[in-house]
C-alpha cells in the first residue's frame, strides 16, 4: 500500500491525478449543454433530453464491478490508461451520431464515456484518499475538486463557442415559418456542430491516456491491508458487505451525485424555463461551479485544522437543505441563484464521505471503492426523475426532489458513518 506522507512523495502523483479530475470533470459537465443542445437537436421532450444524464451515470452502477476487476488484473495506473482509451471511443461515437442525428448512438457514447469514467474514479478517488495521512484526504479530495470544478465551470463556454446557440434558440421558434424538410436540414446542420470539439476530445483523451502509462506514477495496491489504527480491521469480517457504514456511504454518495448533478446539469435548462435564451443560460453552469470551488477553497484551508471532515459534512447538508427551500419558494433569478448556490452546499460532501466511508476497511479498499462508485448512478436516477416530476408540475416545484437527498446525507454525517464501526 502506498502511504506517503512527505511533501515530495505526493505532489507528483498529486498533479498527475489533478489533471486526470480536471479531464473528467470537463466530459461530465459538458452534459449541462448538451441536455438544452440536444433537445433541440434531436427534437426531444423535456422527459427524453434527462437521459443525456442518465446514460451516462447509470455507467458507474453497470461498470463499476468491472472496474474493480481491471484495476484488481492491470494495476491502478495502466487501469487509469484504459479507462481514458475507453473514454476516447465514447467521444468518437459523438461524430456519427452528429452526422446521422441519432439521439440513441449520442447516447451511446455518452454510456462508454461513463464506462470510462468509471474505471477513473474507481482508481483515482482511493489513490488520493489513501497516498498520504487520512485525516488530510478532504484537502487532497478538495483540492482535485478544484481542479474537477474549474473544468466544469469551463466546459459548457469552451463547448458554447464552438455551438452557434442563437442560431439554436432561433429554430424552435422558426418552425411554423419553415418546410418540414427545410426544418430538418438546419437541425442536421446544428447536431453537426459538435463534431469539431469532440474529435478534439478524442485526441486529448488518447495523448492522456498515453501520457498516464508512461508517468512515473507509484503503484496503489487497493486490496493490501493497511497498518495504521484507521484503516485496521477485525478478522471476522469477509467481505465488503460487512462492512454497514460502507454500504450507507454508497446510498449517501448516490443521494449526493443526485443533487450535484441536478445543481450543475439542470441549471441551463431551468434557466431557458424561466425565460433567458440559450446563449446566456449557458454561463450558468460556470455559477455553480464557482460556488463548489469556494467551497473547496474554504475545506483546504480549513480541513483538518478546525473542521473535523464529518462536521463539514454536516454543515454542508444544512446548507443544502436551506437552499432547496430557496429555490421553491423563491422565483426567477432569486431561484436560479440559489440552485447556483447549492454547488457551495455540495462542495465537502464529496471530500467528507470517501475518508468517513474508507475508515476501517484495509484490505477491502478496492472492493469498497468499487461499490461507493456504483452511486455515482444517483446522477442517472435522481435528474431523470426531477425531469418527469418536472414535466407534471413544473421544473420549479421538481427541485423539491433534492430535500430528502439532503436529509440523508444530514444523517450520514451523525450515527450514519459510524454504523457498525468499533468505537
Amino acid at each position: 500500500m502506498v502511504n506517503q506522507t512527505s511533501k515530495q512523495s505526493t505532489v507528483g502523483p498529486m498533479v498527475i491525478i489533478g489533471a486526470l479530475f480536471f479531464i473528467f470533470g470537463f466530459v461530465t459537465w459538458l452534459n449541462s449543454l448538451l441536455i438544452p443542445y440536444l433537445r433541440i437537436a434531436c427534437e426531444l421532450t423535456e422527459v427524453q433530453s434527462y437521459f443525456v444524464t442518465f446514460a451516462f451515470y447509470i455507467a458507474y452502477l453497470v461498470m463499476a464491478p468491472v472496474s474493480t476487476w481491471v484495476l484488481n488484473t492491470f494495476g491502478f495506473k495502466k487501469g487509469m490508461s484504459i479507462s481514458l482509451g475507453i473514454m476516447a471511443l465514447g467521444a468518437a461515437l459523438f461524430i456519427p451520431a452528429a452526422f446521422s442525428r441519432t439521439y440513441l448512438l449520442f447516447l451511446l457514447g455518452l454510456f462508454i464515456l461513463g464506462g470510462g469514467l468509471a474505471i477513473l474514479q474507481t482508481a483515482s478517488n482511493p489513490y488520493i484518499t489513501i497516498i498520504g495521512p487520512v485525516e488530510t484526504a478532504a484537502k487532497r479530495i478538495s483540492i482535485m475538486g478544484i481542479c474537477n470544478k474549474f473544468a466544469g465551470a469551463t466546459a459548457p463556454i469552451i463547448l458554447g463557442m464552438f455551438l452557434n446557440l442563437s442560431e439554436a434558440d432561433k429554430l424552435t421558434k422558426q418552425i411554423g415559418t419553415m418546410s418540414a424538410e427545410e426544418y430538418s436540414n438546419a437541425l442536421d446542420q446544428v447536431a453537426l456542430q459538435v463534431v469539431n470539439p469532440y474529435i478534439g476530445i478524442v485526441v486529448v483523451l488518447i495523448l492522456l491516456s498515453i501520457w498516464i502509462s508512461r508517468a512515473n506514477l507509484p503503484e496503489v495496491k487497493g486490496d493490501e491491508e493497511e497498518t495504521t489504527d484507521h484503516h485496521t480491521i477485525s478478522e471476522n469480517k469477509k467481505s465488503v458487505w460487512d462492512f454497514p457504514h460502507v454500504i450507507l456511504g454508497f446510498f449517501t454518495l448516490f443521494c449526493y451525485v443526485g443533487v450535484e448533478v441536478l445543481a450543475g446539469d439542470t441549471i441551463i435548462a431551468y434557466g431557458v424555463s424561466q425565460g433567458i435564451s440559450l446563449d446566456d443560460a449557458k454561463f450558468f453552469t460556470g455559477f455553480t461551479m464557482v460556488a463548489m470551488v469556494v467551497g473547496y477553497i474554504i475545506g483546504i484551508i480549513t480541513i483538518p485544522k478546525y473542521l473535523q471532515q464529518d462536521k463539514a459534512l454536516r454543515i454542508c447538508a444544512i446548507l443544502g437543505i436551506a437552499f432547496t427551500l430557496g429555490i421553491v419558494f423563491t422565483s426567477g433569478m432569486t431561484s436560479l441563484l440559489f440552485v447556483a448556490l447549492l454547488g457551495l452546499a455540495n462542495s465537502l460532501i464529496w471530500p467528507a464521505i470517501w475518508p468517513l466511508a474508507l475508515k476501517g476497511v484495509g484490505r477491502f479498499t478496492s472492493a469498497a471503492s468499487g461499490l461507493l462508485v456504483m452511486g455515482i448512478a444517483g446522477g442517472a436516477v435522481i435528474p431523470l426523475l426531477y425531469g418527469q416530476i418536472a414535466h407534471s408540475v413544473g421544473s420549479h416545484a421538481a427541485y423539491w426532489i433534492a430535500l430528502p437527498c439532503y436529509l440523508l446525507i444530514l444523517y450520514y454525517s451523525g450515527p450514519g458513518h459510524k454504523v457498525g464501526l468499533k468505537k
